[in-house]
């Protein structure tokens, strides 16, 4: 009994911070933080809920987004710039509530930072022309494709599909 409660205990702290914190929090935004645009001009051009998650770096919750059981074929693309940053092909079941992926579809369009927000050092995903934050990447990604585990927000992602 006292094994099952402890295992419960331990998924249910996974499923809290599998990917970012579930709680709405914002991080405030951080002036050091290069943006291709300001705060301002990112509130005209995004929804409420991509400035939420790519300017203030906000999360939404598990289970309840967009992507994380879409099983569709194509490519999901930056909400902000339209450009292709994962595909289908790398999508696979994390059992987070957030879309995951083995890798982005070219290195080069996003930056890995450190992220110490929450009391808590992870490796945050940024896309790299405009310095907004996409999610986190972590290091328990199936072991076969590479051991990576690209937890995005599905509100900073728009699917096209193929």
């Amino acid at each position: 009994m006292k094994k099952s409660i402890l295992a419960l205990a331990i998924l249910t702290v996974f499923i809290a911070f599998g990917c970012q914190l579930s709680s709405g929090q914002v991080k405030k935004y951080d002036p050091k933080r290069k943006m291709s645009k300001t705060p301002a001009e990112w509130k005209k051009i995004l929804t409420p809920n991509e400035y939420h998650i790519m300017v203030e770096s906000g999360t939404e919750p598990p289970f309840q987004n967009a992507y994380h059981d879409n099983h569709q074929k194509g490519v999901y693309v930056s909400a902000a710039t339209g450009e292709v940053l994962f595909t289908s092909d790398d999508k696979f079941d994390s059992g987070t509530g957030w879309p995951s992926f083995v890798k982005p579809v070219d290195p080069k369009k996003i930056e890995i930072v450190q992220d110490n927000s929450y009391g808590e050092t992870r490796d945050e995903v940024i896309e790299k022309s405009t310095g907004l934050h996409l999610g986190h990447v972590f290091d328990d990604g199936p072991a076969d494709r590479g051991g990576k585990r690209y937890c995005m927000n599905s509100g900073a992602l728009k699917f096209i599909k193929k």
